[in-house]
């Protein structure tokens, strides 16, 4: 009875150990979600680490590439960046406000990147996006857009 027990409790070690090699690691820590990303990609943003920002934006993107916050801050990041690409901002704020027409920051954004651009009147008709989506009193974004249009001076 003892060997065919041993032989028993030996078949059962090697079948464990042939199904463990093919499992998963239990333990490995799971791939994190889009809004994980997103949140990865805020603080980044506050550090104003914009490589990070844009790695974690880029992942996001890709299982999430119809999120317009996700857009709007890629477009945040590229312009933000030490050598700005208003190209690919530009790009991300559209998008953002083609999934959000009412997008409040990606409206901000966007005509910041178009003073950047010497388009004032670009920014303008931002500014008058927001004043419809949220008003002139208690909107922080189009505050914000106002106070950079009023400081805005053209190149000379």
């Amino acid at each position: 009875m003892m060997p065919r027990l041993l032989s028993i409790c030996l078949a059962l070690a090697l079948i464990t150990q042939v199904h463990a090699a093919d499992t998963p690691d239990a333990m490995a820590a799971p791939e994190p979600t889009a809004t994980e990303r997103l949140a990865n990609a805020r603080s980044a943003i506050d550090a104003k680490d914009w490589q990070r920002a844009l790695t974690e934006l880029r992942v996001a993107l890709q299982t999430a590439p119809n999120n317009a916050d996700v857009h709007n801050l890629l477009g945040f990041s590229y312009r933000k960046q030490a050598q700005p690409d208003l190209p690919k901002a530009f790009e991300h704020y559209q998008q953002a406000l083609k999934l959000n027409p009412l997008h409040r920051g990606a409206h901000e954004y966007i005509g910041e990147a178009y003073l950047m651009d010497n388009k004032p009147a670009e920014a303008e008709r931002h500014l008058a996006a927001l004043e419809k989506i949220c008003g002139n009193r208690s909107c922080e974004e189009y505050a914000d857009l106002a106070k950079a249009i009023a400081a805005y001076k053209p190149p000379k």
